[in-house]
C-alpha cells in the first residue's frame, strides 16, 4: 500500500479590492513572494496562502483564517501597533484565553474574511 504524503496545503482567500487586500496583508506581516493581476502568493515564515482577486459576498462572509504562532501577542502589539483596525476599517478583538487551549485573537480583513490568530496554551 502506497503511503500518502503532502507537502503543504494553502487556502485561496478572497478580495474585493485586490490592491487594497495585498497591502493590508503586507502591514499585517505578510510577503508578497509573487503575484500577478489575479492571484498573489504571501507568505510569513513557513506559512503561506494565495489571495485571489474574486469576490462573491456569500463566500467571502463565511471565509475564515487559522494561524497558529508561537507569540500571539506579538502579533497583537503588531496589529496594534499598525494602526491596522483604524487604516482599514475593519474590527479586531485582543487576545483571550480559550477553552479549547488557545489564547488568540481576531481581524476581520477588508473583504470580510475573519482572521484567528493564535497560540496554544501551555
Amino acid at each position: 500500500m502506497t503511503k500518502l504524503n503532502a507537502i503543504e496545503i494553502k487556502a485561496f482567500v478572497p478580495a474585493r479590492d485586490f490592491s487594497l487586500s495585498k497591502q493590508f496583508y503586507t502591514d499585517l506581516g505578510f510577503t508578497v513572494a509573487w503575484s500577478d493581476d489575479d492571484l498573489a502568493y504571501l507568505r510569513c515564515g513557513d506559512s503561506s496562502f494565495l489571495l485571489q482577486n474574486f469576490y462573491n459576498s456569500e463566500h467571502a462572509g463565511n471565509f475564515m483564517m487559522h494561524l497558529l504562532t508561537r507569540d500571539v501577542e506579538a502579533w497583537w502589539q503588531h496589529v496594534e501597533n499598525g494602526g491596522l483596525a483604524a487604516k482599514y476599517g475593519v474590527h479586531t478583538e485582543p487576545p483571550e484565553d480559550r477553552p479549547w487551549g488557545l489564547r488568540d485573537f481576531t481581524i476581520v480583513d477588508p473583504t470580510g474574511v475573519l482572521w484567528r490568530i493564535g497560540q496554544n496554551l501551555r
